[in-house]
């Protein structure tokens, strides 16, 4: 703007100037500011730590310092290695996932349907296409009969099962929902009926709460017989397995404590895997989250007795020191498994790499020969003390409630018999088949490893002369 040269008032020419001078000053608070912002942003971005594995996505202090994509991946590869390092699942082989609706049996068919996956892809790749692939199964045991949960809302819950679990399955593969009760071979009004009245014999909270979990287990076992699938796997994780070993030592099962812990366990008709032993529930429940992976646990039942004081004491474990629960499960690891925690199928472990084979391979056959008796009720083998009780009174007993009390082992005499004879009698009246014939089938394993001990003084069939 040019100056009046004067004429008018003298500061006339100065005031654009001043005007000017303002603007640049804003102008040049606003680019102060800018460069603050930007400035800030980048140090915060050079503050935020980076995944410790790839060195790119944002490190996670829940995930332990993992991205989310490295993170998935790390409980990935542990699931992956403990299936191929144990042998667990042949490309034969039928696998049954027994899903509870929790975040472990969730990540568990999530991750078996992954490995199905791509060895479909690779089994599509192959020219020759020798090996097949596994089948996958699930399976939901519906417990309402003994919930108090309004009908409508347990209706619900098992229709989110159906729809969860059908959204990771392929839609040739069956998912099989039972109630609890149908371990009866009767109708179901008579099995619910039967199974209320077994249930409220047991007055002990941990003994009936412990009897519940023994039969769902032949509920899942009942269920994989009767369609074909030869592998049972569960979701139970470390946190789990933790409280099961303090458990399990407080109500004097130590013995049997080794056999629960492992990988693999075929002391049942059905072998059961454990894949999910080296993860944390909180780090499962984390992947749930951060995959959005759908859960239902309506109906969950709450732990009581001697079971929810250990898992309440484990949480505060937890919070004191996360590590605590793998250091439980190291700790009962270093127990000397049975026999029946390893597969030993003749020409089972061909289809494993070299390096793995000598691991199985390199057995002597005796060593698998099953000399333990299990009790009939937790499926737990005896011990010395109760085996020398159980010879004691084989001679004296004289009904089949007398055999089966006589074979249950001490902790389930305590925690789940009722005491009496005549009270037993019933309880035993109501006892599923399943779990009666176990009797028979640990005295008829006794006869035949009898038999075969003494095979070399008995007589020739063929042999006439005496």
């Amino acid at each position: 703007m040019a100056s009046c040269g004067g004429a008018c008032d003298s500061h006339c020419g100065s005031r654009p100037k001043l005007e000017e001078n303002g603007d640049e000053e804003k102008t040049q608070e606003r680019f102060d500011r800018l460069s603050l912002s930007n400035s800030s942003s980048s140090s915060s971005s050079m503050n935020m730590p980076l995944c410790s594995k790839c060195g790119e996505g944002d490190g996670r202090k829940d995930c332990n310092g993992l991205c989310a994509s490295c993170f998935r991946s790390y409980l990935f590869g542990k699931f992956k290695l403990a299936v191929t390092s144990n042998a667990m699942i042949a490309p034969t082989d039928s696998v049954l996932v027994a899903f509870s609706g929790g975040p472990a049996s969730r990540v568990a068919l999530q991750f078996i349907h992954e490995m199905q996956s791509k060895a479909l892809k690779s089994w599509d790749a192959s020219n020759s296409q020798a090996l097949p692939v596994f089948g996958v199964g699930v399976a939901f045991i519906d417990e309402s009969v003994l919930s108090l949960k309004p009908s409508h809302k347990v209706d619900m819950a098992v229709e989110d099962i159906r729809s969860i679990a059908s959204s990771v399955l392929p839609a040739h593969k069956e998912i099989h929902i039972r109630p609890i009760e149908d371990i009866y071979s009767m109708d179901s009004e008579a099995g619910r009926g039967r199974m209320n009245q077994l249930v409220d014999m047991i007055n002990d909270p941990t003994g009936r709460e412990d009897f519940l979990h023994h039969l769902r287990m032949l509920s899942l076992q009942k269920i994989a017989s009767e369609n074909g699938y030869n592998k049972l796997l569960l979701g139970s994780c470390t946190s789990t397995i933790a409280c099961h070993v303090i458990s399990a030592t407080v109500k004097g099962q130590g013995y049997s404590l080794s056999a629960d812990v492992q990988y693999v366990d075929t002391r049942w008709k059905v072998p059961v895997l454990l894949p999910l032993r080296d993860c944390l529930a909180k780090e499962l429940n984390l992947l749930c989250n951060l995959d959005s992976l759908k859960t239902q646990q309506l109906l969950d039942r709450p732990c009581s007795g001697i079971n929810g004081l250990i898992s309440s004491f484990v949480s505060r474990l937890r919070e004191e020191n996360p590590s605590r629960e793998r250091t439980i499960v190291r700790t009962a690891e270093k127990l000397k498994p049975f026999c029946f925690n390893k597969f030993s199928g003749n020409g089972y472990h061909d289809f494993l790499p070299s390096r793995l084979r000598p691991k199985f391979q390199n057995v002597y056959d005796d060593e698998y020969a099953f000399s333990e008796v299990f009790c009939p009720v937790c499926g737990s083998p005896l011990n010395v003390l109760e085996l020398q009780n159980l010879k004691r009174t084989q001679g004296n007993t004289q009904t089949r409630a007398d055999i089966f009390v006589a074979h249950c082992c001490q902790s389930c005499c305590f925690q789940i018999l009722p005491n009496g004879v005549k009270p037993y009698e019933h309880f035993f009246s109501l006892l599923p088949q399943l779990m009666t014939e176990r009797v028979k089938d640990s005295m008829s394993s006794n006869h035949s490893r009898l038999r075969e001990e003494i095979k070399d003084y008995l007589l020739d069939n063929n042999d006439d002369e005496i």
